[in-house]
């Protein structure tokens, strides 16, 4: 598993010349990143003093985070693998017409799970800059600077995702299905893009 991996030699497979680990299991980790970040923000408030008014609200966002950030460490891998499997489609043996048909099925659904992993961490990234959103109004401000970083790492994981999912669409077949992951990816790329210029105009440093 990529997660159990250490930093370095993670870093070491994704610039290897291999498919995976690539885009989107990196745009889960950053996502991942960012959520850690919201947490830290949130955990330096708890039981600061000037914040017992939003105690409770902090200790909501860390749990909230780390949920997000288990969840989205597990993406890296489920990218990753998601990837694997159109590869291993692609390798089946096409001699016959019914090999030919089975392998040309087996590619096309492992394209359509490949555009919707990317899909799924591009929402878990989105709400990880609503969650930042918070520590970075109501959280330390010592902090805040953190936070910003939380929520930028979040837009790039999102922005990267959706690019991921763009590329996996462009070798589907099935048209209806192109156009409504086209569509939600384009809503949910301008949604992430306006958020992030939002979010970033509470930080004041």
């Amino acid at each position: 598993m990529l997660t159990n991996q250490k930093i370095t030699e993670f870093l070491q497979n994704t610039a290897a010349g291999t498919p995976v680990p690539g885009g989107g299991s990196v745009s889960a980790l950053s996502a991942a990143l960012g959520a850690g970040l919201t947490e830290m923000v949130a955990n330096l408030t708890v039981a600061k003093k000037g914040y017992a008014t939003v105690e409770n609200e902090m200790k909501d966002i860390a749990e909230t985070g780390r949920n997000l950030r288990e969840k989205l460490v597990a993406e890296v891998d489920t990218d990753s693998k998601a990837y694997a499997d159109v590869l291993t489609a692609y390798k089946l043996p096409k001699t016959t017409v019914a090999e030919k048909e089975q392998r040309t099925q087996a590619i096309q659904a492992a394209m359509k799970n490949a555009a919707r992993v990317p899909l799924g961490v591009a929402y878990d990234a989105l709400q990880v800059m609503d969650l930042a959103e918070k520590v970075i109004k109501n959280g330390n401000r010592n902090a805040v600077s953190d936070g910003a970083v939380g929520v930028m790492m979040a837009r790039t994981a999102a922005l990267g995702a959706l690019l991921n999912v763009k590329i996996n669409l462009s070798a589907i077949t099935d048209k209806g299905f192109v156009n409504e992951m086209m569509r939600e990816s384009n809503k949910m790329e301008s949604r992430v893009r306006a958020r992030e210029i939002e979010i970033l105009s509470y930080v004041k440093i």
